[in-house]
């Protein structure tokens, strides 16, 4: 095909392999065994260079080594007359053959006027050879070669002895049989192959195990992951280690974290928004199917009561929206607001809502990082609450202060209170109709939108109320307003209940 890249030997060699699926833990062992394989290879082949490197020097060394004898020997005396030996060659050979016994795998062969003179036993009678003894025989200068015998290959350093006349009188040879030493190398090869192939397999079966080991916390992730459905999230990986399959097992716990925190929230969303929009959906059904009566009034009042449910509906429908966006990282979109101008603010807007007088008791001379929309969602949230929960002789407070390194900004009547039993969840969703205060038309989401946008800013909201007494609500907040949960933010309208 045009464009088509030309197959590599690697891809056609791929191709013929089965497509079978093969576990990560018999491909690291594959790789490891091919990569382990190769070096032992490797291994053997330095170590066989090395033996025969050093098998040559040896024979080498030994060859030179009697030829300097040899040729030391030529210019001295016959120990017979304690003469030079002059001419007679024949003698310089026996005296030389007498005084040296060669070692394993070596023969001395000489060679006087072309025909064989004497020699010591060697595995192989080489001047019985012809051609041999022909090439030996017209040397007339010191020669090494190597050359292959009835008996094997054989190395061997020729020198022609000369007469006094320098002419040639006959040729003295050192030759080495090869095959033994040879053969003894070929054995420390054999048996180190021997070796590395036996520390091959072991290597491989601890290697096999190791791998087991290192993929255990991948074994459990894929068993978690299995284990793992709508109605259980509580499985999480064991971590032992401290390395990349360890930080992989706390990243998917993380991830199995987050997950079921917003399943969680995503089930406690539809369950609170089912049990919620079932009354006014029950409520808009009866009316509806009232509608086909000729009463003119009954027909407007059901009208005005539908349309009522709906912006209830309404409401609710973005409080729970609120809620849920809380956990988005994008909720806040922080920025530095004055607190004091900021209670000023809530004041202005909460006035014309309440037929009652509002008052400042303290202002909070400080700048924080924070969300004002929020901010301002939450204080008339609890400014609502203060006007519809208490009678309208009530007086409603705000204030702000500084305490202990945070900001407090508060809102305090003078109304009934709240019963100490009741307190500890007022800040659930949909917890209404408290003791001793009045029922308002809300969804009961007020006092939990407080908590999430406090909390959201890296504070919190709490309570002081007592029967009788009135009641407090004051959310604390950072100075510094540390929060990852900044960034641009949707405008969801006043949330009053």
């Amino acid at each position: 095909m045009p464009g088509t890249a030309p197959q590599t030997w690697l891809d056609r060699f791929r191709d013929l392999l089965p497509r079978r699926s093969i576990s990560t833990r018999l491909r690291i062992l594959g790789w490891y065994m091919l990569l382990m394989a190769l070096a032992m290879a490797f291994g053997l082949f330095l170590q066989r260079s090395a033996l025969v490197a050093q098998m040559n020097d040896e024979i080498n060394t030994q060859l030179r080594q009697e030829v300097e004898e040899f040729t030391s020997l030529t210019t001295g005396r016959d120990p017979s007359t304690g003469q030079p030996f002059g001419n007679d060659v024949g003698a310089i050979f026996e005296t030389f053959l007498r005084r040296n016994l060669p070692v394993a795998d070596e023969a001395l062969f000489t060679i006087v006027d072309g025909r064989p003179f004497a020699s010591t036993v060697a595995p192989a009678q080489l001047l019985e050879d012809d051609a041999i003894l022909a090439s030996w025989a017209a040397i007339d200068r010191t020669t090494q070669a190597e050359i292959g015998t009835a008996a094997g290959r054989v190395r061997y350093l020729a020198v022609p002895v000369l007469d006094q006349s320098q002419q040639p009188a006959g040729v003295f040879v050192v030759a080495i049989f090869l095959d033994g030493r040879r053969a003894d190398v070929s054995r420390v090869v054999n048996i180190g192959a021997i070796v590395y192939g036996s520390t091959f397999l072991v290597a491989s079966g601890l290697a096999w195990f190791a791998a087991g080991r290192a993929l255990k916390p991948v074994g459990i992730l894929t068993r978690t992951a299995r284990s793992i459905s709508e109605s259980n999230w509580t499985e999480r990986i064991s971590v032992e280690a401290n390395d990349e399959l360890a930080e992989l097992a706390d990243t998917f716990n993380d991830m199995l974290d987050r997950l079921e925190a917003a399943f969680s929230l995503q089930r406690r969303f539809i369950d609170d928004a089912g049990h919620e929009l079932r009354t006014p959906i029950t409520i808009i059904r009866g009316h509806l199917e009232l509608l086909n009566t000729q009463d003119r009034g009954a027909t407007e009042e059901a009208r005005r009561l539908v349309l009522d449910e709906l912006d209830r509906m309404s409401r609710m429908v973005d409080d729970l929206l609120l809620m849920a966006r809380s956990e988005q990282p994008d909720f806040l979109d922080l920025h530095p607001i004055d607190v004091a101008e900021l209670v000023d603010e809530v004041v202005a807007k909460a006035a014309p809502l309440s037929n009652r007088e509002l008052t400042i008791s303290e202002r909070a001379d400080v700048v924080i990082d924070a969300d004002r929309h929020r901010l301002t969602q939450a204080l008339m949230n609890l400014m609502y609450n203060a006007t519809v929960h208490t009678p309208e002789a009530a007086s409603v407070t705000i204030g702000s202060c500084i305490a202990d390194g945070q900001v407090d900004i508060w809102v305090q009547d003078d109304g009934p209170g709240i019963p100490l039993d009741d307190q500890p969840r007022i800040f659930d969703r949909f917890s209404r109709g408290l003791a001793g205060r009045r029922r308002s038309e809300g969804a009961g989401l007020g006092l939990a939108i407080v908590k999430v946008i406090a909390e959201a800013h890296g504070g919190g909201v709490r309570v002081d109320s007592a029967p009788g007494r009135g009641s407090r609500f004051t959310i604390s907040l950072p100075t510094g307003a540390e929060t990852d949960d900044a960034g641009d933010h949707t405008n969801e309208g006043d949330l009053w209940q």
